[in-house]
């Protein structure tokens, strides 16, 4: 099958690293992928050899007329089976080439549940006819776009992330060689975060909760790594000089080491207003790491009764739960096995891979309904 995978962008986030993904699993099962950008730059892995286009696009009508023919043309040149977009902007883009042309199925999916305004969701609803399916990562994120207006219920439909199990897993050897690179001393707790420097993922929030615990007795030994980059930084800069707090919390960049630190890990942490299915908390359970996070939309689903959720915006709710769960540890091996189950049971990337494949061959081949996922 030709697959052609339509992105807002190929930079370090959630939905782009799933985009590579389902192109890696795609290419190694032998079929054939080419991928389109919207923005510049690549910060993903991306399969060796694949066709991989960017159409520089940026926000005035002749840039987006301009886009519109580049993937017009690459479409009539590699003729693929279907497109599968990914975010809003990919998604408004690849339903207008439907609208026009005789391009094959488009499939759209939505990676947040804020997907954006009043505007955006008009421009979903007025454009959702040329979608031949639309998918969103969670159960939470799709009632939200349908409350907002956006898609009718009957034209949307639930498919979560996919995470990458034999990528990542426990590891003992790989987390006392990376807390030894990172200079955690040996009975020094390590909370980790990861995520884009934005003001939806609420790292400001995770700074002064994370000194908040400080203050408080026994966590004089414990420290926080951020991974990520992003316009926040500065501001969370400031939070950390503002707590004196340099010694305690890191802003580690982008990091391509993800398995390496989430074993390294004593507790995943995750403080976000906004997600759809936050790929990271999957990631943290998949290497048998505790988890606490906020109740962002997905998380629920994605973590079950294997961590602590509490309310967005809620600093000394974090503060409670963070400490808690450092003073339970990481478990028996029996917990971590447990965590890890619960993403090989919900949400492999090789198991979503291969129903989003049933997908694209019910679209490119057949009448009738598709029924390649179910809203749950």
């Amino acid at each position: 099958m030709r697959i052609l995978l339509l992105s807002t962008g190929l930079k370090t986030g959630g939905a782009e690293q799933q985009v590579a993904g389902l192109a890696q699993v795609f290419v190694r099962q032998g079929h054939d992928v080419a991928i389109v950008s919207l923005t510049p730059g690549c910060e993903v892995p991306l399969p060796q050899g694949i066709a991989v286009l960017h159409l520089n696009m940026r926000k005035t009508l002749p840039s987006m007329a301009r886009a519109l023919r580049q993937l017009n043309k690459f479409v009539r040149q590699w003729r693929p089976h279907v497109i599968h977009a990914h975010m809003v902007h990919a998604n408004l883009l690849g339903r207008t080439l439907a609208a026009l042309t005789t391009a094959p199925p488009v499939i759209c999916t939505a990676h947040s549940a804020r997907e954006g305004g009043r505007l955006r969701m008009l421009a979903y609803r007025l454009t959702d006819r040329w979608a031949a399916l639309n998918s969103h990562v969670s159960e939470s994120a799709r009632q939200a776009m349908i409350d907002a207006g956006a898609v009718a219920p009957e034209r949307i439909v639930v498919m979560p992330n996919g995470i990458d199990t034999d990528r990542l897993h426990p590891d003992a050897a790989l987390r006392e060689a990376t807390r030894t690179t990172l200079g955690i001393e040996p009975g020094t707790r390590l909370v980790v975060n990861i995520g884009r420097l934005v003001p939806e993922k609420s790292q400001l929030l995770l700074i002064h909760a994370f000194a908040k615990m400080l203050q408080s007795s026994g966590h004089a030994d414990t420290r926080l790594l951020i991974a990520g980059e992003g316009p926040m930084r500065g501001e969370l800069e400031t939070a950390i000089r503002h707590h004196h707090a340099e010694n305690f919390i890191a802003l580690a960049g982008n990091r391509r080491d993800i398995p390496a630190l989430l074993n390294a890990a004593d507790l995943f942490l995750l403080s976000s207003d906004v997600e759809g299915m936050p790929l990271a908390v999957g990631e943290a359970l998949a290497c048998g790491c505790p988890v606490v996070a906020t109740d962002a939309a997905g998380v629920a689903e994605l973590l079950g009764d294997t961590g602590t959720i509490v309310p967005r915006g809620n600093g000394g709710a974090l503060a409670t739960a963070m400490s808690d769960a450092l003073a339970r540890g990481l478990g028996s091996d029996a917990d971590q096995a447990r965590r890890r189950q619960r993403v090989l049971v919900h949400c492999s990337l090789e198991a979503v891979a291969d129903r989003w494949l049933a997908c694209y061959a019910a679209l490119a081949g057949a009448n009738g309904d598709v029924a390649c996922a179910e809203p749950t």
